[in-house]
């Protein structure tokens, strides 16, 4: 009952995520709009019921599991707003229920690619507490397994709608599955891997239970793949058989079925011997404590974040396609703006997995490096590298001329008025230095801190918070709104002195920040926390101030430059007037000069 209970959102999900994702990427549409069938609409409709009512089954199962009996309401409310497993339960029930309530509405590729992510976020949501932080690789487990269900739920809800599309729009679908099915298979066979590696003592891995059931998971894997190899075959000679189909469905739910089970199921743990102080680190961090730091182990450090480095492989694989693909068209891409790239995405990796990023969960200190790097220092090198721009060169258009197609879906989101709302220098400036005070000076950050979702939601604020000020500031890429350079500058000098004061706030507070988490966790080599706070206020001071003052120096140039193109235009435009026996700008605005002057002496 209780793998029956764990097993139905999963499959439920997966077909309200594979049918938004039919909606925002693979359907064929019109006026963004994408065109689906009244029969697929109502199972996606009875698909997010499934899931809600499956999603509150789960909760009463596990708390059932848990106490061994029944139970009243208050012990249910203490479960769901008191338990870390029972919240992350209720927020997957929260999210069935908005995808019931809004799911029949969404027609548009964007909103249904948002309600998509969304719903990818629900389902994921439960299983940030499936791996014991006793176990080790906290991180990195917890990473896999979320990229493992989100590219098999994709896998499972995109092949389930095949069988409700008619044949010649399965034909056209086919053109962009095609393309997008290798990368999810390589996310599910290597997310797989990497997260019976973390699980497993591989001393003992070949006896039990886990092993057994893992050697079944991979088995109806391979043979999956063999037949998803034919129907691709027969896809590109237009022979797409629906037996087939159906037989490739049960096997994906076969496979999620054993995945269920398999996580129900106790592996050979690893059986490191433990110090008291790794087990409280364990415990609070899912990480034991490192070495004591210095220049060398800061350096080479490494505790994969699973999700980040998931998200940035992904995306620096994107990137070298797009760069690959102008390469075939004859369109060289600037190499500086790939190398800002990548330099962009290994801040985020030592930032989050590396060095800063394994001592930042136990030292103030060190996470005020790791925050500096994610919001100052890796968005410089992200946004000069140009992504949008390379997507807007890279991606396809519309199979047809009704279609709007990638690009075109790119190209309205740019256009929206959220982006407009929040590309304002003033408001990016707001949510960039703002956000600090609101973090560090209230309850949130210990609240943060004390979770790996908690800390997760911190490095992506201050990686997306970096993005937008400083893509508005010196990115290339193109924005709803060209602002005066001099606003930028006088928007850079702002963001300097608060960011000063905010570092001299926190210098000179006598309030120790985050002290819940940090004097429960007691880091051995670090004996005050007061002083070890100051020195983070005086590092976020000192590497704070660097990255702007760049920014300046940045701004400038691009003035001067913008200056000299537009002084080059305004030259040609004159010797092509006067070629022309034409009046030049600059003869226009002395003719009008000289028609005020004479009104003036008119009216004198």
């Amino acid at each position: 009952m209780n793998l029956l209970a764990e097993y139905l959102p999963i499959l439920s999900a997966s077909l309200v995520i594979g049918y938004l994702f039919h909606g925002a990427l693979l359907l064929p549409e019109r006026d963004g709009k994408f065109l689906a069938s009244e029969s697929y609409r109502r199972m996606a409709y009875f698909s997010a019921l499934t899931w809600l009512i499956s999603s509150a089954l789960l909760i009463i199962t596990s708390l059932r599991e848990i106490l061994g009996a029944t139970f009243d309401t208050q012990t249910l409310r203490s479960y769901l707003t008191q338990v870390s497993l029972g919240r992350v339960q209720l927020l997957q029930l929260l999210v069935s229920l908005l995808l019931v309530l809004v799911i029949r509405r969404i027609k548009g590729n964007g909103s249904s690619l948002l309600a998509m992510l969304l719903s990818s976020f629900g389902l994921s949501a439960p299983f940030i507490e499936s791996h014991s932080g006793d176990a080790g690789m906290h991180g990195l487990a917890i990473g896999s397994i979320i990229i493992h269900v989100f590219a098999l739920s994709i896998w499972i809800g995109v092949i389930a709608g095949f069988l409700l599309i008619s044949q010649e729009t399965l034909l056209r679908v086919n053109q962009r599955w095609a393309a997008i099915a290798p990368w999810l298979v390589v996310a599910v066979l290597v997310s797989g891997l990497v997260n019976s590696w973390t699980r497993m003592n591989f001393r003992d891995a070949f006896t039990g239970d886990y092993a057994r059931i893992l050697a079944l998971k991979v088995t109806l894997v391979m043979l999956l793949l063999g037949l998803a190899r034919y129907l691709r075959r027969a896809a590109s000679r237009s022979q797409f058989k629906t037996p087939l189909i159906a037989l490739e469905l049960g096997f994906l739910l076969l496979i999620a079925f054993v995945g269920s089970w398999l996580s129900r199921t106790e592996p050979a743990i690893r059986g490191d011997i433990l110090s008291s102080d790794d087990l409280r680190a364990l415990a609070l961090t899912g990480v034991r404590f490192p070495e004591e730091p210095n220049l060398w182990r800061l350096t080479i450090a490494y505790e994969a974040d699973g999700l980040i480095l998931g998200a940035l492989i992904f995306l620096t694989a994107l990137y070298i396609t797009g760069v690959v693909r102008l390469a075939r068209r004859g369109v060289k891409w600037p190499v500086g703006r790939t190398i800002a790239f990548a330099l962009g995405i290994s801040a985020i990796d030592f930032a989050t997995s590396g060095g800063f990023g394994v001592y930042a969960i136990f030292s103030f200190s060190h996470h005020m490096m790791a925050h500096m790097v994610l919001g100052m220092i890796a968005p410089i090198g992200i946004v000069l590298g140009a992504p949008i721009t390379l997507a807007l060169r890279a991606l396809p258009s519309g199979r047809d001329d009704q279609e709007r197609g990638l690009r075109g879906l790119l190209v309205k989101a740019l256009s929206s008025k959220a982006v407009v709302l929040l590309s304002h220098p003033i408001l990016a400036l707001a949510i960039f230095d703002g956000s600090l005070f609101a973090l560090y000076f209230t309850s949130i950050f210990d609240s943060l801190m004390g979770s790996h979702i908690g800390h997760l939601l911190m490095s992506l604020h201050f990686l997306l918070a970096g993005l937008l000020f400083f893509h508005v500031i010196i990115g290339i890429d193109p924005r709803p709104r060209q602002y005066p350079y001099i606003f930028r500058i006088v928007i850079l000098f702002a963001a300097m002195s608060i960011h000063a004061f905010f570092s001299i706030s926190l210098l000179s507070s006598t309030t120790l920040i985050g002290a819940d988490y940090y004097q429960s966790l007691a880091t051995p080599w670090v004996p005050d926390l007061m002083a070890d706070q100051r020195i983070g206020a005086s590092i976020g001071w000192a590497m704070g101030e660097i990255p702007i003052l760049l920014s300046l120096i940045a701004t400038f140039i691009q003035w001067i430059r913008s200056d000299e193109r537009e002084a080059r235009r305004i030259d040609r435009a004159s010797k092509r007037a006067k070629d022309l026996g034409e009046k030049d700008e600059l003869d226009h605005y002395n003719d009008y000069l000289a028609r005020l002057a004479k009104r003036d002496e008119e009216l004198g």
